[in-house]
């Protein structure tokens, strides 16, 4: 009987050795999950705070289709990872079921054993109590021997009650626990059914919005002509501002006669402090602040289909980020100022040079800084333009050069 619990024991210890690390791993994935859904709560909020300024316009445009689309994704990804909580609880539960069907079993051999030690004890000692099975000894070895005896049983039946009481109240625990996770999955699977009525109402929404807008598509073409006319011209501006400041920085470095640099890669002379600004923007490739504190990206770089008109391809030589009315614009990087002005289409537009490396900030109602001033990362540059439709949204471009680069693979990710 002893070989045998000592075996058990040690079952015990081994499969508390191995369920330790994936009980961690488990509280770790709901960690996770846990701030996930925070993220995407978030986000729910930014959107719809977004969406409903667009909608005050009370005439339809893509901007309140691509502000939908925003939510209706992350609604979907909201789904998901309530799903994967709610997988999560399964395995939790059913793992927590087999282990209260383990101390149940456990609980049902300590007893056993228990009453077993008592009436074996009974057995040995013929009926008599402890006390007189002791004084009955006949010489004071055997006295020696049943005193020991008498303390090992009592050590015993000591350790066997503690025993029965740590599984009962592990037992009790789980139980609760257990109980706990099934209120835990019958939340989740209310606050599933919840977004799952709101996405199908966004659908409805969004279709009502794509018909709507395909019943305009005459002027949603003439928008899209008269964009890429002003994106043309923007380049072009953006283009010459760019070659004057190269000029004016290898007449300087040559009139000057002060130290230079020509980093590799650069076509250009630079001070030191400018080339170590240079490679400092280059470093943080993809961990620049975005221009603006929430949105999204609602044009993205290069050629694109346009979201409603089948067969129409728009291009864009930055990013669009759709954001809230009034929401303050920002550098993403320190550098100097170097263009203010207005373009067609564009409103306030402020171009910022970074060393060899430019960025540039459109469609802004108020600009807060001057030509030559410098700036630092995030500090504000002025305000952004709501127009008529109600869709707020800054234009950015990030350009090495005379090379327009993909602004995305620069700002850290959302």
């Amino acid at each position: 009987m002893v070989k045998l619990r000592l075996i058990w024991i040690l079952v015990l210890v081994m499969f508390g050795l191995v369920i330790s690390p994936a009980h961690a791993q488990t509280r770790k994935t709901r960690a996770q999950i846990e701030k996930e859904k925070d993220e995407i709560q978030k986000k729910l909020l930014e959107f719809d705070q977004i969406l409903k300024k667009t909608a005050e316009s009370k005439k339809v445009s893509v901007g309140q289709l691509n502000a939908l689309n925003q939510q209706l994704q992350n609604r979907i990804n909201y789904i998901n990872t309530l799903n994967g909580e709610m997988r999560l609880l399964e395995t939790e539960i059913r793992e927590t079921e087999s282990r209260i069907k383990n101390l149940e079993k456990e609980l049902k051999t300590l007893k056993e054993e228990y009453s077993g030690m008592v009436y074996t004890s009974s057995k040995l000692n013929q009926g008599m109590t402890m006390t007189a099975f002791v004084f009955s000894s006949e010489t004071f070895k055997q006295f020696y021997m049943r005193l020991k005896y008498l303390k090992q049983y009592s050590d015993a039946r000591k350790k066997q009650v503690e025993q029965i009481e740590n599984v009962t109240e592990e037992l009790v625990g789980q139980r609760r626990s257990l109980e706990g996770k099934k209120k835990d999955m019958q939340a989740v699977i209310q606050q599933e059914n919840q977004q799952k009525q709101q996405l199908d109402k966004a659908k409805k929404d969004q279709q009502n919005i794509v018909n709507s807008l395909n019943q305009q598509e005459q002027e949603l073409k003439k928008q899209i002509a008269a964009a890429k006319k002003q994106q043309e011209n923007l380049n072009r501006m953006l283009r010459e501002i760019i070659a004057e400041d190269r000029r004016k920085a290898e007449a300087a470095a040559k009139s000057s006669g002060a130290t230079t640099t020509r980093p590799s890669g650069s076509s250009i002379p630079m001070t030191p402090e400018a080339a170590a600004l240079s490679s400092s923007f280059a470093g943080n490739r993809g961990k620049l602040p975005w221009p603006v504190e929430s949105g999204f990206v609602s044009r993205p770089f290069g050629t694109h289909p346009h979201p409603t008109l089948k067969g129409i391809t728009e291009d864009n030589d930055g990013i669009d980020i759709q954001t809230t009315p009034n929401a303050s614009v920002r550098a993403v990087f320190d550098g100097e100022v170097i263009k203010i002005g207005t373009i067609p289409g564009y409103g306030g537009t402020i171009v910022i040079k970074h060393g060899e490396y430019y960025t540039m900030y459109s469609k802004l109602k108020v600009i807060s800084v001057k030509s030559g001033e410098k700036v630092k990362a995030k500090q504000v540059l002025g305000q952004v333009y709501t127009n008529r439709e109600g869709v707020a949204e800054v234009h950015f471009e990030t350009w090495k050069g005379l090379e327009p680069m993909n602004p995305s693979i620069w700002l850290a990710g959302r």
